[in-house]
């Protein structure tokens, strides 16, 4: 039976003397293409919440929570790291870097933190537990916000690279997504370091 998520992982800084606890997560660290996203969320703590795991939601229900937790969090961001910061970086480091930025924005409001096994360094205490995104509210709040920024963001991209299909595959390496790299070669969302692109051509000129 899966766990249900709450507030265990938030009470252990709230112990260590912490008052505003946020959740941290991320979204896009597997695909092929476009931003890794990571969002954090703050909410009123102790309260029950319908956030879940965004793994386990539809895109529709995505969609709604992540329109609900923007007028009811007491404070929340969402940042990108692009595909060349993948590339440079690697995925870890760039997921690092668009939390610290999202973290960043609302650092004032915060003085702990819980991620997703993701330890930041951001100055105040944390909690980096694996499957958080199941445990905490927070961070499953965050998980939607991020998986649904960013899903949003490639959906946009389809008029910018037709072809791809990024609308419905967001950039994930599924069958309709490697035919098209076969077929056009990597755009300039394509990260050149996975072998699946570089495998088709990585000095190939960007469409």
């Amino acid at each position: 039976m899966a766990p249900e998520p709450g507030w265990t992982l938030e009470r252990r800084l709230w112990a260590r003397g912490a008052v505003a606890v946020a959740g941290v997560d991320e979204a896009g660290r597997g695909a092929l293409a476009g931003p890794v996203s990571a969002a954090v969320v703050v909410l009123a703590a102790g309260r029950e919440y319908p956030y879940r795991d965004s793994k386990t939601l539809t895109r529709e229900q995505r969609a709604e929570l992540a329109a609900r937790l923007r007028t009811e969090a007491v404070a929340y961001a969402c940042e990108f790291a692009t595909a060349v910061e993948v590339d440079s970086l690697n995925v870890l480091g760039a997921t690092k870097a668009a939390a610290r930025r999202a973290v960043e924005r609302v650092r004032d409001r915060l003085d702990g933190l819980v991620t997703d096994y993701l330890p930041l360094g951001c100055g105040v205490p944390e909690v980096a537990e694996a499957r958080a995104d199941a445990i905490s509210y927070q961070v499953a709040a965050a998980s939607i916000l991020a998986k649904h920024e960013r899903d949003e963001y490639l959906t946009r991209l389809e008029d910018e690279f037709p072809g791809y299909g990024f609308a419905r595959h967001v950039g994930y390496g599924v069958p309709e997504h490697l035919d098209a790299l076969r077929r056009l070669g990597p755009c300039a969302q394509h990260r050149l370091s996975f072998a699946p692109v570089a495998a088709v051509s990585l000095y190939g000129a960007f469409q």
